[in-house]
């Protein structure tokens, strides 16, 4: 059967941002078009990759009084749009409200991590790229673990994403952020430390 495109809705009556920054971290979902619809289901391999990239980022930001958050973190990306995205990164001296459940504010820089199933790329690679970029996020990174590619879109003055880079090894240093880079060597270096299918077919049967 061949697998669906769009999620799935986790709550059919419309809902406004303000209720959906409410919901408690047990409550999973994001709110497109004013309705909670499921997030990505995250594999051992995607959680990976995103506890490294907070590892560098908060490396990098720590010093300069950038602030990094993870999957928990609600951004308003528009009146009936929100978002949860793997990693991102405020610029340095943005500051948040300490007991705020949602951001308004765009992020410098965003982080996705691709997994396989068609749902989950397209959001990640279609939906999210055209609001995060009327949000007026600079920079929208998408790393696909499986494919070990990294591709590093930024703004355009016209308000669309346009590829900045799109590299699979060595050491990528970002522009606009002094002194940080990802060392993609390293982190596939790390992703090999975990089962491959076959791996876990042969622990099975033996």
């Amino acid at each position: 059967m061949r697998a669906r495109a769009f999620a799935e809705v986790l709550r059919p009556e419309p809902m406004t941002l303000e209720a959906w920054a409410d919901l408690g971290e047990d409550e999973p979902g994001e709110l497109v078009d004013g309705r909670l619809e499921e997030e990505e289901v995250p594999s051992n391999l995607h959680e990976l990759v995103v506890a490294w990239l907070l590892h560098v980022l908060k490396s990098w930001a720590a010093p300069r009084r950038a602030l990094v958050f993870g999957s928990e973190h609600k951004l308003g990306v528009s009146e009936r749009c929100g978002r949860k995205p793997d990693v991102c990164m405020y610029a340095p001296g943005e500051r948040l409200g300490a007991r705020a459940s949602l951001s308004r504010t765009p992020p410098a820089l965003i982080f996705e991590v691709l997994s396989t199933r068609a749902r989950d790329v397209r959001r990640d690679r279609l939906e999210k790229v055209n609001e995060y970029a009327r949000f007026g996020v600079r920079w929208y990174g998408l790393l696909d673990p499986e494919a070990r590619v990294l591709e590093l879109l930024e703004l355009g003055p016209d308000g669309r994403y346009v590829m900045a880079r799109s590299v699979g090894e060595g050491t990528i240093a970002l522009p606009s952020f002094e002194g940080l880079a990802l060392d993609l060597d390293a982190l596939w270096s790390e992703t090999e430390l975990l089962l491959t299918d076959d791996d876990e077919t042969a622990a099975e049967s033996g």
